[in-house]
């Protein structure tokens, strides 16, 4: 399982955390990868430090919630390596609140930047699969789509990325192209090292796990989905959370 020698994959947020995770496990399990994120410094260090292992990786500066920049961002990506495999939308936010303090801004933001970002990349994307016959879609959705007290920008985004997920497997599966989901939960990034020592060891104590997540775990099961093996497998999800969604 998990062959994806060659693969053309893009990982939108790409820069670090997550997003460079799976980049790294795809890179290591020889794809080729094209970083897509709005952070033009941590982009280019992401890369350059991929390049130096001898990974075949490109960066590409594009805000994803912008039809014009994903369109230019992709077609440049199928120009340079002839076409596109792979899609991994891993773009994300957050801005948590109390739902009667929430702004209009607050909601469109974030629906923004997790769900119409994935849709705004599947469309530009699939053209590129289906002229290949081949295509795999894998979305990054959360735990928090269950929902969750302070969050019901996020988690009604992360809902939708789970019913784009299933309309997308449907309407696609007939031209060899699958689309799954994962459902992360608490993995260790730039935000979970900013969250305060006495709130982190509270988290821990809900996972059955008894740990966080690393983000290569989440590249290992994204690897799963995109393989050549995984093409009897489309619209599902499942979490990668050490327990937690129990």
């Amino acid at each position: 399982m998990n062959d994806i020698n060659g693969l053309i994959t893009i990982v939108t947020g790409g820069a670090q955390g997550i997003g460079a995770g799976i980049a790294e496990v795809f890179a290591k399990k020889g794809a080729r990868v094209a970083l897509f994120d709005i952070k033009q410094d941590l982009l280019s260090n992401q890369r350059d430090k991929m390049v130096q292992k001898g990974f075949e990786a490109m960066a590409v500066k594009c805000d994803v919630t912008q039809k014009g920049e994903v369109t230019a961002a992709v077609a440049s990506v199928a120009e340079r390596w002839g076409g596109i495999d792979v899609l991994v939308n891993n773009a994300g936010a957050n801005r948590d609140m109390g739902f009667l303090k929430m702004l209009e801004k607050d909601w469109d933001d974030i629906i923004n930047v997790n769900l119409r970002s994935q849709f705004l990349c599947c469309q530009a994307v699939l053209p590129h699969m289906l002229a290949k016959g081949f295509g795999r879609i894998v979305n990054i959705s959360s735990r928090a789509m269950k929902g969750n007290r302070g969050q019901a920008n996020y988690a009604a985004a992360k809902g939708g990325v789970i019913s784009l997920t299933k309309s997308l497997a449907i309407e696609f599966a007939h031209r060899r192209i699958t689309v799954n989901a994962i459902c992360p939960g608490l993995i260790e990034t730039p935000l979970f090292h900013r969250t305060p020592e006495k709130l982190k060891e509270a988290l821990i104590t809900t996972i059955p796990v008894g740990r966080i997540g690393q983000p290569e775990e989440i590249g290992n099961a994204a690897a799963f989905f995109a393989s050549r093996d995984a093409g009897y497998i489309t619209g599902q999800f499942f979490f990668v959370c050490g327990g937690r969604s129990l």
